[in-house]
């Protein structure tokens, strides 16, 4: 469940909600990680429980520098966005910028991230659609930069356009507006 979870803090680290939609989601992912939920089943993550877990989990794992968070839920894509400051992410590394960095990321940007999430069988593949800072889309060369610099300094393990067990049992993942159903599969193995 740390893959997803993982997964999910990349790219949504989130804005406030109440404390019961934190136990909601933190109860689910319990249900997963210690496979206790039942072979054919699913289990529903809301919006409201995904932003909830990770406003709260972020001030754990994530980096100095993320801030205002929002996730959005729709068919097979989620979707997020938050102010970053990439110069203070990478200071708290405890790298140096550099000049040319420092001039470009200087301050905290608006950055929004759309991923397409596609699973079965037992495994995940995260194809980044769209990143855009300060309005201004991020492609090619520049965006390996920023994955390898930032996403992948913290979360080595992290796959991009790439298949990843899930794991846990889980059998797919379905990205649909407003929530995530976590289909679990027939037979734990």
């Amino acid at each position: 469940m740390r893959r997803f979870a993982a997964l999910v803090l990349v790219w949504l680290p989130l804005g406030g909600a109440p404390a019961n939609d934190y136990a909601a989601a933190r109860q689910k992912f319990n249900l997963i990680e210690t496979e206790r939920a039942r072979p054919g089943t699913s289990v529903l993550l809301t919006a409201r429980e995904l932003n909830a877990y990770l406003h709260t989990e972020i001030r754990r794992v994530a980096p100095a520098g993320i801030r205002d968070a929002q996730l959005t839920l729709s068919d097979g894509v989620a979707s997020g966005r938050a102010l970053i400051d990439f110069v203070k992410i990478r200071q708290a590394q405890g790298q140096d910028p550099g000049w040319l960095l420092s001039k470009l990321l200087d301050g905290e940007r608006p950055v929004e991230v759309a991923a397409r999430i596609r699973s079965g069988r037992g495994w995940a593949t995260v194809d980044v659609e769209r990143v855009a800072i300060s309005g201004v889309p991020i492609e090619g060369a520049a965006l390996e930069f920023l994955i390898n610099t930032y996403l992948r300094a913290y979360y080595p393990d992290a796959r991009v356009g790439k298949p990843f067990e899930l794991g846990y049992g889980i059998e797919r993942l379905e990205v649909a507006p407003g929530v995530v159903r976590v289909h679990i599969g027939g037979s734990k193995g």
